[in-house]
């Protein structure tokens, strides 16, 4: 680095300058690539949602969209069974996140952030590990503490009991992230699990249900019952608009308002409110989706099984495997140079498997075939 390089990166707040940004999946631009690694719906949105946003391309587009997204929190609010005062809408649900930790968790002094104790509750960010990356980004960025605390190998919940006993999690810290199902595992937890742990908390509770729409079970009504628990939720994995950028979080209104003050003004663009709402009518369409996506899922993990794959359970659109012979890393290049992109990541909790998204039955099919070709030619 020259010296006009460091003097300019003096500009750069200290902090800023020690992060280590998220790191989205891959967005590759190859001819006939069949693309399962960042958990995209493989179906389209409804005819109905297309025609929605084609229409409202018009003279609407020089005006601002509605501020707070109220027609889309209305729409959510009688879905859920509540008032537009327990929802607020953003640009996608790590937006949520986001609002989240700069709303609930006391940045830390510069002189403190080396070391963490357990008397800094109030500037902690706690969640599971591994789960999604971005939560340290967030915490990170914040300036506030990180508490990661390891699940069972089975990516099963500790029990409270457990937790107290490593003395390890913190019941008082400010903020606490679970996904729920798990990621990038594929694992579903009960309702009952989680209000378990949800009353044990003290600070803020948020259950990052991004996948929930292929599980068999949701938390929604412990936002509506404890009045420290959030609910996050996206349109994108499960309706297919993740190209809008729509997400949603339900809760008590004081925390609610709070998050409201803190986000940024017309923060969800007017063409994702039209998709939103447009979605919530044509429920149907999606919920078959949900039903073909399901049926796939358990199809590709019989297949993969039959290879020698160990396929763990799902409760999501993507499954979690360890593939035979030889390392998942490996596994990776030799399905890419196949035009079959997957996911792996190098936490080494994890790095022995693959993330596979499920996409349509031709897709995986051109999975199983590829992965056959692998096992013969090693």
């Amino acid at each position: 680095m020259d010296s006009m390089s460091r003097n300019t990166e003096k500009l750069i707040r200290p902090l800023v300058r020690q992060l280590h940004p998220y790191i989205p999946g891959e967005q590759p631009a190859i001819r006939n690539l069949i693309k399962l690694n960042t958990n995209e719906n493989p179906y389209p949105p409804s005819p109905r949602v297309l025609r929605a946003v084609q229409q409202a391309v018009d003279s609407r587009l020089r005006l601002y969209p509605n501020p707070a997204a109220d027609p889309l929190r209305q729409r959510l609010a009688k879905m859920h069974g509540c008032a537009p005062e327990n929802i607020l809408v953003g640009n996608g649900s790590d937006e949520v996140l986001a609002l989240a930790v700069r709303a609930f968790v006391e940045p830390v002094p510069k002189t403190s952030r080396t070391r963490q104790t357990v008397a800094a509750p109030r500037s902690t960010v706690q969640y599971f590990h591994p789960s999604y990356s971005l939560y340290s980004v967030l915490a990170d960025t914040h300036g506030g503490f990180r508490n990661p605390v390891p699940l069972a190998t089975d990516f099963s919940l500790p029990s409270l009991h457990e937790l107290r006993r490593n003395a390890v999690w913190q019941f008082n810290a400010a903020l606490t992230l679970i996904t729920t199902p798990h990621a990038p595992s594929g694992r579903g937890y009960s309702t009952s699990e989680l209000e378990r742990l949800c009353r044990a908390q003290k600070g803020v509770t948020l259950l990052d249900e991004a996948y929930v729409d292929f599980a068999n079970e949701h938390a929604m009504d412990l936002a509506l019952s404890l009045p420290h628990v959030l609910v996050a939720r996206t349109f994108s994995k499960a309706y297919s608009l993740c190209f809008q950028r729509v997400g949603y979080v339900v809760g008590n209104p004081v925390l609610i308002s709070a998050l409201h003050k803190i986000r940024d003004s017309y923060n969800v663009n007017g063409l994702g409110q039209v998709a939103a709402v447009a979605t919530l009518d044509d429920l149907a369409y999606y919920q078959s989706n949900f039903k073909r996506i399901r049926g796939t899922r358990e199809q590709l993990g019989a297949e993969l099984t039959k290879l020698g794959f160990e396929v763990l359970p799902s409760q999501t659109n993507f499954i979690l495997a360890r593939p035979p012979r030889f390392p998942a890393e490996q596994w990776l290049s030799s399905l890419r140079e196949r035009k079959v992109l997957v996911r792996w990541f190098r936490q080494p909790e994890v790095s022995s498997f693959l993330r596979i998204t499920i996409g349509t039955p031709a897709e995986a099919e051109a999975l199983i075939k590829a992965a056959r070709r692998i096992l013969k030619t090693q």
